[in-house]
């Protein structure tokens, strides 16, 4: 049998350091044929003139920054594999890792699959194994830290790590990608709901193994832009029933949030993310008729694989153990009532 035909769509912003290095990496890989896709969304290091040189490789320079997920839409448009992969540009994946998450990608039933996120200075430690989700849409990097030991194992996740994950292009397209107006953060989650809905399995496949540069970074347009779109999720892809059923949570969860808020000093960019969501309503309703219409399976099902509680290896948070009880204590009495429907 042929190789499978991938496209991998890495994106460049800023100083990017691995840029070289990543594009080299995809571009060697085995058992497949690949090109790469490098959306240039406003790089400031020298990496992209040297990227753009190497055989195999596109470079797309739109005038302005789209953002990651304007950014995927744009390379993925251009795609011509059969599959397609989306790979951080400080990410370094093994020879053998996309050839392997594709072969399990294109299994039946299974709607994306993700590869063994490891931290790059320590790759027998886990960066991602799949990122767990909280019934109130949040969502964190999956045994980071841990041994890559402890995830030796197969599983479906409940949502993907937009690090490095391989989707069929028709696929991609019937879903319509990722929303632009997200433009970063949370999209990963939003796609995983999308074609969990669809009753198709999100896959951990540990032995492809990528080398991640990860820096955790809290900074507030990136907490403006996770809550903002973490809402954006909610209001479009559960069910009416859903959103009464999880209400007193969610309602608890935007309190806590909001005083993370103010006592974080971000206060301000919370309120601006409700003031979006308020500004953009008719997208919100037009969005989520449109997910609802695609959906296959109820939220019922897809509860099974969601978490009450809340443990991100890499955020101090006052008070999370009071909310782990209060959130927890009420996920365990909703969750019976979603598996009704």
């Amino acid at each position: 049998m042929a190789p499978p035909r991938i496209t991998v769509v890495m994106l460049a912003y800023g100083a990017e350091p691995y840029l070289v290095d990543a594009a080299q990496a995809v571009l060697a890989s085995t058992d497949v044929t690949a090109e790469l896709i490098v959306v240039d969304n406003g790089c400031t290091g020298d990496g992209i003139d040297v990227v753009k040189g190497l055989s195999g490789v596109r470079v797309l320079r739109p005038d302005r920054n789209t953002g990651y997920s304007g950014g995927c839409a744009l390379g993925a448009a251009e795609a011509t594999g059969d599959w397609l992969a989306f790979v951080n540009s400080d990410a370094i994946v093994a020879p053998d890792a996309l050839a392997k998450t594709a072969a399990v990608a294109a299994e039946d039933g299974v709607g994306a699959a993700m590869a063994s996120i490891r931290l790059a200075d320590r790759p027998d430690l886990i960066n991602t194994a799949g990122n767990p989700l909280h019934f109130s849409g949040l969502s964190w990097a999956g045994g980071n830290g841990e041994p890559a030991t402890a995830h030796s194992r197969r599983r479906s996740v409940p949502s993907l790590s937009g690090c490095c994950f391989v989707i069929e292009r028709q696929l991609w397209q019937a879903l319509d990608g990722f929303a632009a107006e997200y433009f970063a953060y949370h999209e990963d989650t939003e796609l995983s709901l999308r074609l969990r809905q669809r009753g198709l399995r999100l896959e951990y496949v540990p032995d492809a193994v990528v080398r991640h540069h990860y820096e955790f970074s809290r900074n507030t347009l990136k907490l403006y832009l996770v809550e903002r779109n973490r809402l954006a999720t909610l209001l479009t892809t559960y069910q009416t029933r859903t959103l009464l059923v999880l209400a007193p949570g969610l309602l608890l969860t935007e309190a806590a949030m909001l005083a993370t808020a103010l006592t974080g000093g971000w206060a301000r960019q919370k309120v601006h993310g409700w003031r979006w969501l308020w500004q953009h309503r008719g997208w919100l309703r037009t969005r989520r008729r449109q997910l609802q219409a695609e959906r296959r399976v109820p939220d019922g099902v897809i509860a099974e694989l969601m978490t009450g509680r809340l443990a991100p290896s890499n955020v101090a948070a006052p008070g999370l153990g009071v909310f782990n009880v209060l959130a927890g204590g009420y996920w365990t009495l909703a969750k019976p009532l979603l598996k009704r429907y």
